[in-house]
């Protein structure tokens, strides 16, 4: 190694990482590295009239090894609002840390905190700027608004078990394909409840979902926490 230039080992390793390799004698050519990889989790937020909340699993996967079993995938963003995060676990901390940033620079320039749905449209304008190498991410951004109510039109999923969470938010919490049944206003303690058991369902089922759910529940009085475990198989 000594005798070897920067230069050799730079010219060594771009050949080895970037270059394309036969699949067989005849065959196609493939390229041996993939700037992207995905770990899995799920996210989810659901709103009601004076709430929100935020929720995510803390399993990170990728293929079938788990890096870890605690790594919550909702971040808390201002004191209104959460942002949960699932998808390339780097690009995740990347894109959090460029909203971090901005929110701390809109701070010192106007004296107050970005509301949601100003953190909502700044993210659209990060990720439209990536749109040719885009993030990675499945994004749900939770909180309240300028007059305390839930900033979520209504419940969303995203992740690697959305496709399983979204029919049963769509029929619990927004009554589709119901018919003759009174909608009641979803209060905070039932929507608790249906958070808690879509997840226990999607762990069943999919395997990079699971290990423990954190729930970010967004009040006037603030942000608060709550784990409940999974299963962790």
């Amino acid at each position: 190694m000594t005798n070897l230039s920067w230069k050799k080992i730079h010219t060594y390793l771009k050949k080895n990482m970037y270059s394309m390799e036969p699949l067989g004698a005849a065959g196609p050519r493939r390229l041996r590295f993939s700037p992207y990889a995905f770990n899995g989790g799920t996210v989810l937020a659901i709103a009601g009239e004076d709430f929100s909340i935020v929720a995510s699993d803390t399993r990170l996967s990728e293929g079938f090894s788990i890096h870890t079993r605690d790594s919550p995938k909702c971040y808390k963003l201002t004191d209104k609002t959460v942002i949960g995060c699932s998808g390339f676990h780097g690009d995740c901390l990347t894109l959090t840390k460029i909203i971090e940033a901005r929110l701390k620079m809109y701070k010192h320039s106007n004296n107050k905190a970005m509301t949601t749905g100003a953190i909502a449209a700044m993210l659209s304008t990060i990720l439209y700027s990536r749109r040719f190498f885009p993030y990675y991410v499945y994004n749900i951004i939770g909180g309240l608004d300028e007059e305390g109510k839930g900033a979520r039109d209504s419940f969303k999923a995203g992740g690697s078990a959305s496709a399983m969470l979204q029919p049963l938010l769509d029929n619990q919490v927004g009554f589709k394909n119901m018919q003759n049944v009174e909608h009641v206003p979803l209060s905070l303690d039932r929507a608790m409840r249906l958070v808690k058991d879509v997840f226990i369902s999607a762990a069943e089922r999919d395997v990079y979902t699971g290990d423990a759910l954190r729930i970010c529940i967004v009040t006037k009085e603030g942000i608060r926490e709550e784990t409940v475990p999974l299963r962790k198989d």
